[in-house]
């Protein structure tokens, strides 16, 4: 269900952006404005990253195998280091453009077209961005939140050529240039921003809230006397964990197993996005806790 919203809110956020996009190509081709060029090559980059995610999204469908015991899911972590390398080459290929045209500036033509082309790359990137964070946050991807982030500040990019525009009007011939590199910055923010996101998942990094959660839902569950080892960590926008319980030792093998279960169906239950909790049983051994 999950993977289904994925890959329906990327499909459709990927036919927004490619049209926004085409339109200030459009313009571009119109008007020669690096400010415009820089925010239409981030735009087509956004657009591209929706590929590698429906990609990930597909792979994620995939039951596990012998050689994939764990499932695709992860393909979503590869599909974010796309995203970032796809960031990093808009953030080239603007900064070379508006350093070009810096040097050596241009008359822009068609102003109102331009205008009218970032306020339309305003609107769109917003309209997208509200709805990838959205269904990130509720499927728990990280690569589709990212993107999301990515899109926000693709909207400041755009309203950056509405100030160019207005400028240009105002008679700054050297505005478009010089703000296609402050465009470029702001590239480079995202870029560092979504790298550091992707990396915090590759490293099977999660938060203190999670495992606190995690640990306090075992806890409670009656015959648990302790909670140990709890670890966490994402595969796609899945969230797994595994943790010990101990529990009397007097109890059958038979008795622990039921509780463990029960912990088990109490964490899928209680914990956001937890799609597996590997439950290990121990005897309680209460000298080994006393502080």
């Amino acid at each position: 269900m999950a993977t289904s919203r994925g890959i329906r809110v990327t499909w459709i956020t990927l036919g927004l952006l490619a049209l926004t996009a085409g339109a200030q190509l459009a313009v571009v081709a119109l008007s020669g404005s690096i400010s415009l060029i820089a925010d239409t090559i981030h735009n087509f980059t956004d657009a591209l990253t929706a590929i590698p995610l429906l990609i990930a999204f597909r792979l994620g469908r995939r039951p596990p195998d012998r050689r994939y015991t764990y499932g695709y899911h992860r393909a979503e972590d590869v599909a974010g280091i796309i995203i970032v390398l796809l960031i990093a080459a808009s953030a080239v290929v603007a900064a070379i453009e508006a350093a070009r045209h810096l040097v050596h500036p241009q008359p822009l033509m068609h102003l109102p077209w331009v205008l009218a082309a970032g306020v339309a790359g305003v609107t769109g990137n917003e309209v997208v961005s509200v709805y990838r964070i959205r269904v990130g946050k509720r499927i728990g991807s990280t690569a589709l939140l990212a993107d999301g982030l990515h899109a926000r500040t693709d909207g400041f990019a755009s309203l950056g050529v509405v100030v160019s525009a207005l400028a240009a009007m105002a008679g700054f011939d050297r505005a478009d240039p010089a703000i296609g590199l402050a465009i470029t910055l702001v590239i480079l923010f995202t870029l560092w921003s979504a790298a550091k996101s992707v990396l915090h998942r590759m490293l099977d990094g999660t938060d203190e809230q999670t495992v606190t959660l995690i640990e306090a839902v075992a806890a409670a569950v009656p015959g648990v006397e302790h909670v140990g080892e709890a670890r966490a960590r994402w595969t796609g926008h899945q969230l797994r964990t595994e943790l010990s319980i101990d529990v009397d030792p007097a109890l059958s093998v038979e008795a622990g197993h039921d509780i463990a279960e029960l912990v088990r169906r109490s964490l899928l239950h209680d914990v956001p996005r937890l799609a597996e909790a590997a439950v290990h049983v121990d005897p309680h051994e209460h000298d080994s806790h006393v502080v």
